[in-house]
């Protein structure tokens, strides 16, 4: 019944950004590790650039702009849209750059200021997800 829900899609959301934000702990974590590392690249973790995405796309869907007709399975079609459910965490690495003589590209001070915007992305994400089962539990009490 809530399956399809916004709100479930909501939690769903928010469980993929606690997810997302436990990854880019590790990561950041790891970064900080290897600071001493010769030739050692940093990670960054890619989730809200796929979320955006995934959302455009649905807006897309919404407003059904040029809806294609197949008829041969062969046609490919030009409109395809990504389902918010299918969004997930993607460790990237930077070879792009390098910030010291020896290869290794990470940062310290960028490092610290990534691990403390994570740590206020997970709690706004734990508050949200706590309001949103309040108000399911809410929907759910008898009357």
């Amino acid at each position: 019944m809530f399956n399809n829900s916004k709100m479930m899609t909501t939690n769903y959301l928010l469980e993929q950004s606690l997810n997302a934000e436990s990854l880019r702990r590790k990561v950041i974590s790891n970064n900080i590790a290897n600071v001493d590392v010769p030739h050692f690249k940093r990670s960054e973790v890619n989730f809200e650039s796929q979320l955006r995405r995934a959302i455009k796309s649905n807006e897309y869907r919404e407003r059904n702009e040029f809806p294609g007709i197949l008829t041969d399975e062969k046609h490919i079609p030009f409109n395809t849209y990504q389902d918010v459910r299918s969004v997930g965490s993607r460790v990237n690495l930077d070879y792009s750059t390098s910030t010291r003589n020896d290869g290794n590209n990470v940062d310290i001070e960028k490092e610290m200021v990534d691990a403390a915007k994570n740590l206020m992305r997970y709690n706004a994400s734990i508050t949200a997800l706590t309001q949103n089962y309040k108000l399911l539990k809410s929907v759910m009490r008898p009357s």
